[in-house]
């Protein structure tokens, strides 16, 4: 019996909960450069049996590396299949994958991640649900918002999105055009209005008019992380004069194609609000896709959702036995 047939019942009430929005065979094809990239050069250097020693080690390492699986993470990995080869001696290419789903798997579920959670869950005594949405220009934010919005509206969710980047001139028509696909209404002001006044406008509407989830959009300057600061901590505080728990969650939007970059990201956000949880995308574009894994290990935040394509139902649920199956399938 191999590892994950222990995690199937938790798998498959995972499937249960988001069957309305998940997709395996997207996650699966989404994670196809990362796959060519990581297990087909696995399988290659293994071959059909060789022995586990000092240059077969260096060898996969410069592997996990170089798929941006992170130095950390690459440690630990490394030392498992070391503890391991004693036991099998000569590796076959299935024992050291095994091995790896096996240490990348318990990773995520160290960083706070829950099989079985349905990420689309609203607390129906708490409504509106109020989301922030944090990241730089270019992460794909406006996307992200539009897909969540679309995947809420799916669940019979009444959705609201504000979009309180107001500094970026081209930020609100995007959003409109997303809005637009998702088929929800959108609370915009002029550009250079104060972002709080626009997500105190959403989610005063959002009362008024008994909205299920409210989606609030932010400006990216990272560059001037003081400015930036006081703008979140303003939107956050006047949020609460209306619901003393807004924003339920705060979801930090990185590109996965910019590798690294999402981790030194990740540390200044994480520096200027509580992250709840985090969204990865564009995951379809790159060959480093394992970068969920450092920033899992370092952050404890957990990964919510994967961006695997560029239609409105490519924002996927994240499971770590999925992703860990699509990437080491």
């Amino acid at each position: 019996m191999g590892f994950f047939d222990k995690f199937k019942e938790k798998v498959s009430g995972f499937i249960k909960s988001t069957s309305e929005t998940l997709s395996v065979d997207k996650i699966k094809t989404g994670l196809t450069k990362t796959r060519t990239n990581f297990f087909d050069r696995i399988r290659n250097t293994i071959g059909l049996g060789r022995k586990i020693d000092q240059q077969l080690l260096n060898e996969l390492e410069e592997i996990l590396i170089t798929a941006d699986i992170g130095f950390e993470a690459t440690e630990k990995i490394i030392d498992t299949i070391k503890k391991n080869a004693a036991k099998y001696n000569i590796a076959t290419s299935d024992d050291i994958i095994e091995l790896i789903k096996l240490e990348i798997l318990n990773i995520l579920e160290a960083s706070s991640q829950e099989l079985n959670t349905n990420p689309f869950h609203i607390d129906e005594n708490n409504k509106p649900h109020v989301i922030l949405i944090v990241g730089v220009n270019g992460v794909g934010k406006t996307t992200t918002i539009g897909k969540l919005a679309y995947n809420f509206k799916k669940l019979n969710h009444t959705v609201l999105i504000g979009a309180a980047d107001t500094f970026r001139a081209a930020a609100n028509e995007q959003l409109e055009i997303w809005a637009e696909r998702a088929g929800v209404p959108l609370i915009q002001q002029k550009q250079g209005a104060d972002p709080a006044s626009v997500a105190y406008d959403t989610l005063h509407s959002a009362i008024a008019k008994k909205t299920d989830v409210v989606i609030i959009d932010t400006a990216g300057r990272l560059h001037n992380k003081a400015h930036l600061m006081a703008e979140l901590e303003k939107i956050q505080r006047v949020m609460k004069k209306l619901k003393a728990t807004a924003p339920d969650e705060v979801l930090l939007v990185l590109d996965a194609t910019t590798g690294q970059n999402a981790i030194q990201q990740a540390r200044e956000f994480t520096k200027v609000t509580p992250i709840t949880g985090i969204v990865l995308t564009k995951l379809d574009g790159t060959a480093k896709g394992g970068v969920i894994v450092p920033i899992a290990m370092e952050f404890k935040i957990p990964v919510k959702f994967i961006g695997v394509g560029e239609k409105i139902d490519d924002l996927q649920p994240f499971n770590p036995v999925i992703f860990v199956d699509a990437l080491l399938g």
